[in-house]
Formats: C-alpha cells, sequence, structure tokens
C-alpha cells in the first residue's frame, strides 16, 4: 500500500514538472514564424504610436501656454496705435493664438471682411500643424486589430492544416503552435488598437481645448476691432 501511495507521488511530481509556465515570451515563441512576424509588426506599429503621441503632446502643451494677460497687452498697444509692439508680442509668445491675432495685426486698416479671411487662413494652418501626424494614430488604432485577427486566421489554418495531415489522430500538441499565432496575435492586436485609440481621443481633446482659445481669443480682437475710435 506505502508503494502504491509513492508511485502515485512520483506520478503526480513528474505531472507538475512537465507543466508550461504562461509567459509573454514563450507564447511568442510558441506561435511560430508566421506569429513572430504579426508579433514584430504590432510592436512597431506601437512604437510608432506612442512616439506620435507624446511628440504631438509636447507640442499642444506648448501651443497652449498662453499669458492670461496677452489679450489685454495687445488691446493697450492697438488702441494707443503702437502696432509695432503687438507684432512684437505675438512674435515672443510663439502660440497658434498669438499667430493668428499676428496675421490680424498686419492686416489692419483693411476691410473686416479681409482680416476675418486672413485670420480663418493662418487658423486653419495652425490647427493642420496640432493635428499633424495625430491621424496615423487614428489609422493605427484600426489596423492593428486586424492585422491581429489575420493571426487568428493565419494560426486556424495552421491548425487544420496539422489535423488534415494527422491522419484522424489529433493530438493538441500538434495544434498547440496554430492555436499560438491565432490567440496571441488576437490579443496584441487588440492591446496596440486601444493604445492607440486612447491616445488619439487624448489628443483631439487636447486640440480642441486650443481651437477653442484660438476661436475666443480671435472674436475678442475682432471686437477690439468693432470699438468706435
Amino acid at each position: 500500500m506505502s508503494l502504491t501511495i509513492q508511485e502515485v507521488a512520483e506520478n503526480l511530481e513528474g505531472e507538475v514538472v512537465e507543466q508550461k509556465t504562461l509567459s509573454i515570451i514563450n507564447l511568442i515563441n510558441e506561435g511560430g514564424l508566421g506569429g513572430q512576424i504579426i508579433i514584430g509588426l504590432l510592436v512597431v506599429l506601437l512604437i510608432v504610436a506612442l512616439y506620435i503621441y507624446f511628440e504631438r503632446l509636447l507640442a499642444i502643451k506648448q501651443g497652449a501656454k498662453v499669458d492670461d494677460n496677452f489679450m489685454d497687452q495687445i488691446k493697450d498697444h492697438v488702441t494707443s496705435g503702437n502696432i509695432e509692439a503687438a507684432n512684437l508680442l505675438c512674435v515672443q509668445d510663439k502660440s497658434p493664438v498669438s499667430a493668428l491675432i499676428a496675421k490680424g495685426i498686419s492686416r489692419i486698416g483693411k476691410p473686416l471682411e479681409d482680416i476675418h479671411t486672413a485670420i480663418e487662413n493662418a487658423g486653419r494652418l495652425e490647427i493642420y500643424k496640432l493635428e499633424k501626424n495625430v491621424s496615423v494614430l487614428a489609422t493605427i488604432s484600426g489596423v492593428a486589430p486586424m492585422i491581429g485577427f489575420l493571426g487568428t486566421v493565419i494560426g486556424m489554418i495552421i491548425s487544420i492544416f496539422e489535423i488534415a495531415n494527422s491522419g484522424g489522430n489529433i493530438d493538441i500538441k500538434t495544434l498547440a503552435g496554430g492555436l499560438y499565432t491565432a490567440m496571441t496575435t488576437t490579443v496584441a492586436g487588440l492591446v496596440v488598437g486601444i493604445v492607440a485609440y486612447m491616445a488619439y481621443n487624448h489628443l483631439v481633446v487636447k486640440t480642441d481645448k486650443i481651437i477653442y482659445k484660438m476661436e475666443a481669443n480671435s472674436l475678442e480682437f475682432f471686437d477690439l476691432l468693432n470699438e468706435p475710435a
């Protein structure tokens, strides 16, 4: 009876030793060449998405820095007829808001419609600068899950191929490679897509705040021009 218990204990110990630990590196290695290529592509997309996000975030934060007294100083200079000082203030500020005001100041003396058109054109240019490469994040957020699903299809094809060549004797180890490819690429694609989507939306919200400031300060500048002399 004691011998039987010892054998059972040895068998259980052997089974525990044979169990595989679940790790990202093991999953990638077990996924085969096709899965590794797709995972590598998704890693590249993730790096690109993170680079664009942090680069744009710094640029947007820099563009959002506007002195609270900026428009008050512009009003004082324009009202006193010191246009050169107003231009110098805009150049020193170096923000999208100051770029719009500088464009309007350069058109002072012309019809209001011409000033409005000039500021609108300058606004489009500044918005384009703020949104530079942000659309790439939207593309990555949509493409990454599709690439992951492509890996899923490839993994299922590999599994079906192995089943067809097994002669009816289905071995889970034979199917493991295809299943690893199917699962790991799907998860990786979804993770990259979610990260890119969140980064894109965060940048859009930040950009919208600057656009609101640009519109508010432009209206304030037009009110200044419309004030009676």
